[in-house]
């Protein structure tokens, strides 16, 4: 199911983290999944890591460079850190389970 082509041992800090906004939260009704992601990471190693680190199927993945962002702390002003977001598509009978349910 995995490509060793795209994924090896140091493709594990590909996927950094879940986006949980409104917006993501909306998009889990559609089966679609947004990630924080390496900027210098590709399509096929993206799809490559979430098919290996969740076990499903990926359909369809869209990226985005986001823009950087002023962050101001007293009289300093200085940038957010760049990063790349990545919405994954799923196929119909996979998710992912990304709230954790306490017993």
């Amino acid at each position: 199911m995995v490509n060793s082509l795209y994924f090896n041992d140091s493709s594990m800090n590909i996927i950094k983290y879940p986006i949980i906004t409104d917006k993501a939260t909306r998009l889990l009704a559609n089966n679609q999944y947004s990630f924080v992601v390496n900027p210098k990471s590709d399509k096929p190693t993206i799809k490559a890591a979430i098919e290996y680190l969740f076990n499903v199927k990926v359909i369809k993945i869209n990226t985005s460079h986001l823009p950087k962002k002023k962050k101001r702390i007293g009289q300093y002003i200085g940038w957010k850190p760049h990063y790349k977001k990545a919405i994954v598509t799923l196929s119909e009978g996979d998710t992912i389970n990304l709230f954790a349910e306490e017993n």
